[in-house]
């Protein structure tokens, strides 16, 4: 089974497409499920989970902002209200869900976290590929990190265009996610997407906070 654990919507601040069309991708792409992250919102992901189907799971999730940097929380039922690093992954925690540090170390784009081993704790995967990663030494870095600390590493495309979708993602063995990404039981596969997809997300981005 293969999952793209990163994407976004149009709710996402930096955004345009549909949840429908989001899960309507994935599922062309030969893609088991997907997770909705979109930025400091479930509402993207609560409505992809209308088109969820018997063969196609819709995991609820969100990246949501700190002090620090982003934070991906995977099966949340519902929003986070904190922004801060420590309260945000007891929050995601506390609903039972799993907590994931994406695209760590990454300089260029400033909002991935630089872990240390006092964050660990509350941790349980690290995105070790994230195909919006400029330079391979963050996505390096991060596979260093998980292994030296015990945390599984896990992957996603962090598709801001349906033309990204599934890029990268995650292999399992049988019908558990969860099982596997707690344990680590799960391979990883992926490719960097194109320069010029960071670049329209930026105007995207601008656009859409003039109005």
């Amino acid at each position: 089974m293969k999952f793209d654990l990163h994407t976004h919507t149009k709710y996402s601040s930096d955004g345009i497409i549909e949840p429908d069309k989001v899960v309507k991708t994935a599922i062309k792409r030969g893609l088991s499920g997907i997770a909705i992250t979109d930025h400091d919102t479930l509402e993207g992901s609560l409505m992809a989970k209308k088109y969820e189907t018997e063969d196609f799971e819709v995991i609820i999730g969100s990246e949501i902002s700190t002090e620090r940097g982003e934070i991906i929380g995977l099966f949340l039922s519902h929003e986070i209200k904190s922004n801060i690093f420590q309260d945000v992954l007891e929050e995601i925690k506390e609903q039972d869900g799993i907590t994931v540090l994406p695209h760590p170390f990454d300089d260029i784009r400033r909002n991935g976290i630089n872990p240390g081993k006092k964050d660990i704790k509350l941790v349980d995967c690290v995105e070790t590929f994230n195909s919006r990663c400029l330079r391979q030494k963050y996505n390096n870095k991060a596979i260093e990190f998980a292994r030296t600390n015990g945390l599984s590493g896990v992957a996603g495309s962090d598709a801001h265009f349906a033309s990204e979708i599934g890029n990268a993602g995650i292999i399992i063995n049988g019908d558990d996610l969860r099982e596997a990404l707690i344990k680590g039981k799960l391979e990883i596969f992926g490719e960097k997407s194109s320069l010029v997809n960071l670049v329209v997300t930026k105007m995207v981005k601008t656009w859409r906070s003039s109005f």
